[in-house]
């Protein structure tokens, strides 16, 4: 984009120039395309035609020929070996403009007889022969127009496909980098947060960049390869960024796919190009992003053979990084979000020497991320961005910019002053859940009983000291959820607790005993509910060993070998018993979680019905209100029905001031009619 915009305005500069008062206006430089040669070509091709036409005279028949030459007519022939030439007397021609000069006349030497000479002769007629090298130009004259083609299609399409370094087919081995010069670079450490531990990590290759000779001194080698790993949208790209222009070098980007062509052989050609430009750039960083596209792992079993494109592609990269020199300044940076498959050659010591973890952002680190995207927005006085912190556990980088993003569009279509906090709120569950169908028409009595399922997950969540604190509940549909029980964790948990994993259990089961309870029925409203519930329960057997029966044994496959390409079908790694043993406890736990939930609600049935009946008329609670419920008391605060007719009334008033506002028309005055 900054390349762009620069050309831009050097553009508009030039223009600039050509305008000045005083200067002599620059011609305008016409582009030689291949259209301009190609009517070159024609125009050339057609004039020879018409000479050739020319220069033969006039086409007669041998009748005529013989007719001309008994009546004298002709002053001379040359004799060819298929055509006679001939040339007509001046005198004979008369003063006609139009009469033809010379003639010529098709001639077959089998068919005339031998006097035939003699007798031109004895007619006064002059008969030459053509020079012996005049069939070398009759050749010529014939091949000219194909080799005039010919050299067409060679400078229009053959120079383009294969020839010289711009050639179409050249230009497939060449890189497709971004070459971002040190001017251009303009993100730093500044523009990161939220990632404080690989900011560190990665200091000491910035001071390599800037002073090689320091690393020298000792006999320390800086690592050649830096690996960054970590869940999309944590910063990855941006923190090789932010090396380049910390360290004031040039910035080579590309991405994993860019080296995969249709032609074989073409990647590894990419490869050698790109690390030779930047050696002749050095220092300087090469980014690989999404480098899992070309480095998977080989071998027996792995997609791909030895004749595989992208496995040559690997090898040219493996071979160009373990080739560097000592005192190259080339550091290749590459990102993936799938480090376990990537290939033990590639991140063994001496190619990707160091890998550093990017992760998704703590608390503090959200907030930091917060404040740095918030700069540029104009905010109210009641922001929290602490408060919006909490309640976006395992948002990444890219998501809580969007967040700031959309809440500015929301304000901004508002025709508000500044960002509100309900704008950040609004849009963080946009971003995570999709846009509020507040229009959406719904049948009554499936309002009720998206209701009471959403007022069974807060009852839950807000009786269970081991749950996370309530933040809100709302039966607005929003993206493929008909209603949602929002929670605000107080901090980020790095181990989870079999409490807390049950507590989670009986949150998800809150909706469908309530269903059950309070509808007569169940739905099938509660199938994410169901979904993550199974889920929690099956990690908690096999990957955290909670369970009683099966003891603290890792029934999950292995990471490295957890993708679909490189397993094969129905592999597992127990047995059948096993197996069986997996889902009695998953049954288990899921079914004990159930339990407690109906006994919790159970005891609470007259707080879930005010809940409910609570949300059906204000389709919103927050937790201060769950909370008034929970202690018996009563909400006071107006309804949607309410703030919808105070909206309408407001807009109302404001179209009749500026009915009002706007001045009345004078009449016009006559004006005085002349005089008759």
């Amino acid at each position: 984009m900054t390349d762009n915009k620069d050309n831009n305005s050097n553009l508009q500069e030039g223009r600039g120039q050509q305008n000045r008062p005083g200067k002599k206006p620059i011609p305008p430089r016409f582009k030689r395309g291949p259209f301009f040669y190609l009517i070159i070509a024609m125009v050339i091709f057609t004039s020879l035609v018409f000479l050739q036409k020319f220069e033969g005279g006039e086409k007669i028949k041998w009748s005529e020929f013989i007719e001309d030459a008994n009546d004298g007519k002709i002053e001379s022939v040359e004799i060819g070996d298929t055509e006679i030439t001939g040339k007509y007397k001046s005198d004979d021609a008369g003063t006609d403009e139009k009469a033809p000069k010379t003639f010529t006349v098709n001639y077959n030497p089998d068919l005339v007889p031998d006097e035939f000479l003699k007798e031109l002769e004895e007619k006064g007629i002059e008969v030459n022969f053509p020079e012996q090298h005049i069939w070398l130009l009759n050749i010529i004259s014939m091949l000219l127009p194909i080799v005039i083609l010919v050299g067409i299609f060679y400078f229009l399409f053959a120079r383009k496909l294969g020839g010289g370094a711009g050639g179409m087919l050249m230009s497939f081995g060449r890189s497709k980098h971004k070459l971002q010069g040190k001017d251009r670079v303009k993100v730093t450490f500044d523009d990161v947060a939220g990632v404080e531990e690989a900011k560190d990590e990665v200091a000491e290759i910035i001071e390599f960049l800037k002073n090689p000779k320091k690393f020298q001194r000792l006999g320390g080698r800086i690592p050649r390869g830096v690996l960054l790993v970590g869940p999309p949208g944590c910063g990855k790209t941006l923190l090789a960024k932010a090396i380049a222009g910390q360290a004031d070098v040039p910035f080579f980007s590309i991405s994993g796919s860019d080296f995969v062509e249709m032609f074989v052989g073409v990647g590894a050609s990419r490869v050698r190009d790109l690390f030779k430009q930047a050696k002749e750039n050095s220092p300087c960083i090469i980014f690989l992003d999404e480098v899992d596209a070309i480095g998977r792992k080989r071998g027996a079993g792995f997609a791909g053979g030895g004749h595989d494109e992208r496995e040559q592609t690997l090898n040219a990269i493996l071979v160009e990084m373990d080739g560097f020199d000592t005192n190259d300044q080339v550091i290749v940076i590459a990102a993936t979000n799938r480090a376990d498959i990537l290939d033990h050659a590639l991140t063994r010591p001496g190619r990707f020497d160091r890998q550093i973890f990017v992760p998704l952002p703590d608390l503090k680190g959200r907030v930091d991320i917060l404040k740095v995207h918030a700069k540029k927005v104009k905010w109210g006085p009641d922001i929290s961005l602490e408060r919006l912190a909490r309640g976006t556990p395992m948002f990444s980088g890219a998501d809580l910019a969007a967040i700031i993003n959309e809440a500015a569009l929301a304000a901004t279509m508002a025709d508000k002053e500044y960002v509100e906090m309900t704008d950040l709120e609004e849009a963080r569950d946009k971003v995570r859940w999709g846009r509020a169908k507040k229009s959406r028409v719904i049948d009554q009595k499936e309002k009720e009983i998206t209701a009471y399922h959403e007022a069974g997950h807060t009852l839950v969540q807000s009786l269970l000291e081991d749950a996370d604190p309530l933040h809100k509940v709302s039966i607005i549909p929003r993206g493929p959820m008909g209603g949602a029980t929002f929670a605000l964790p107080e901090k980020d948990r790095t181990i989870f607790t079999k409490r807390y994993c049950m507590a989670l259990l009986q949150v998800c089961f809150g909706g469908r005993v309530a269903e059950e309870m309070f509808c007569d029925d169940i739905t099938s409203g509660a199938e994410n509910d169901i979904r993550q519930a199974t889920n929690i329960a099956k990690q908690m057997i096999l990957t955290w060993g909670m369970s009683s029966e099966l003891g603290p044994i890792n029934y999950t496959p292995d990471t490295g070998m957890n993708d679909p390409m490189y397993m094969m079908p129905g592999e597992k790694e127990y047995s059948e018993k096993t197996a069986e043993a997996i889902d009695s406890e998953v049954q288990k736990i899921t079914n004990e979680a159930y339990e407690k939930a109906k006994e919790l609600i159970g005891t609470n049935k007259n707080n879930l019905e005010q809940i409910a009946k609570a949300l059906l008329k204000y389709e919103t609670l927050d937790a201060a209100d769950v909370k008034i419920i929970l202690e018996g008391g009563r909400l006071d605060k107006p309804t949607v029905a309410d703030l919808l007719a105070a909206e309408q009334a407001k807009n109302n008033e404001q179209a009749m001031n500026n009915k009002t506002e706007q001045p009345e028309a004078e009449p016009e005055e006559p004006q005085d009619q002349p005089a008759d």
